[in-house]
């Protein structure tokens, strides 16, 4: 399978943006001037965004991105997971990690998943079964006496579509399915002081397409879909977006009649299910004999 190198440059531009992300987070920062600065950095280096930058905070494992009129600050102490994909003619880069504000308390935390991320990497060849993937993520991150959330998983990634076959496990699922050359993956540990699972919380303002083509009678709800259509296609994107080219009470009027008519989909926010603080680490990693980390540029 030949790679272009298209997504290369997306791997690259994703593991900057994440490099200058990390280095924006800190006391007293709002949400929105973080991810703005962030997503302002990947269009500047010609990247889009794959999927709005997410910023999820302590117990909160995964999707939260600001809303248009978000007012969170970073506060010491805060476990953040700073999540972001940059894609570039839809091959995406996906990769994230965790910054600790102002404080070095939970470093163990930090340091077992992106331990776990790095086990991980090392088996990722051609011939490996996902579940021994797996098996080797949990044994890092229970070696400090945490647990891996065992419903999320890593993921493939293809062209246009952030989430694709086949599920990367974060404990041993004993899946025999094999990796092959060429795949490329979405390898993404999650560390918890919790029970390791997550559940569904309230709506996170990420959103994607449903049913591409199809359309909407009424004129409002039609301008916006049409927009999310030529902007992000099937790709993930914020209530935040939208409210740039249009007023902030017609785009929550169109969201809600979009989603009731099932053409698009909200996502959920990802709380850990006992509100245990939880680490990331994510890289995005091309599988061959000698597997090409897309979205590592600083280490």
């Amino acid at each position: 399978m030949d790679i272009p190198d298209e997504w290369k440059k997306a791997g690259r531009i994703a593991g900057e943006a994440r490099v200058f992300g990390a280095s924006l987070i800190k006391e007293g920062r709002t949400f929105l001037e973080v991810s703005g600065e962030i997503e302002e950095f990947i269009f500047k280096k010609g990247g889009k965004l794959g999927f709005p930058v997410q910023i999820s905070v302590n117990g909160l494992a995964a999707h939260y991105t600001p809303f248009p009129e978000d007012s969170s600050v970073f506060k010491r102490g805060d476990i953040v997971k700073l999540d972001l994909g940059v894609h570039i003619n839809g091959y995406i880069g996906d990769t994230a990690v965790t910054v600790e504000v102002a404080s070095k308390e939970k470093t163990d935390l930090i340091k077992a998943s992106k331990e776990a991320l790095d086990a991980a990497l090392k088996l990722a060849k051609p011939g490996i079964k996902v579940g021994e993937i797996g098996a080797a993520v949990a044994r890092v991150i229970e070696s400090y006496n945490l647990k891996p959330i065992r419903n999320l998983s890593g993921h493939g990634v293809s062209r246009f579509t952030l989430h694709d076959a086949p599920s990367i496990p974060n404990y041993n699922n004993k899946d025999p399915l094999v990796l092959k050359e060429g795949q490329v993956l979405a390898i993404e540990p999650f560390a918890t002081e919790g029970v390791g699972l997550v559940k569904e919380g309230k709506g996170s303002g990420n959103y994607r397409l449903a049913f591409p083509e199809k359309q909407v009678r009424d004129a409002n709800a039609r301008k916006v879909l049409d927009y999310i259509r030529e902007e992000f296609y099937t790709l993930p994107f914020a209530k935040r977006y939208l409210v740039k080219k249009f007023e902030l009470s017609k785009v929550t009027i169109a969201l809600v009649m979009l989603e009731r008519a099932g053409l698009i989909y909200e996502y959920a926010q990802l709380p850990e299910k006992t509100n245990g603080l939880t680490s990331q680490h994510e890289h995005t990693v091309i599988v061959g004999e000698k597997s090409e980390i897309i979205t590592r540029v600083d280490e």
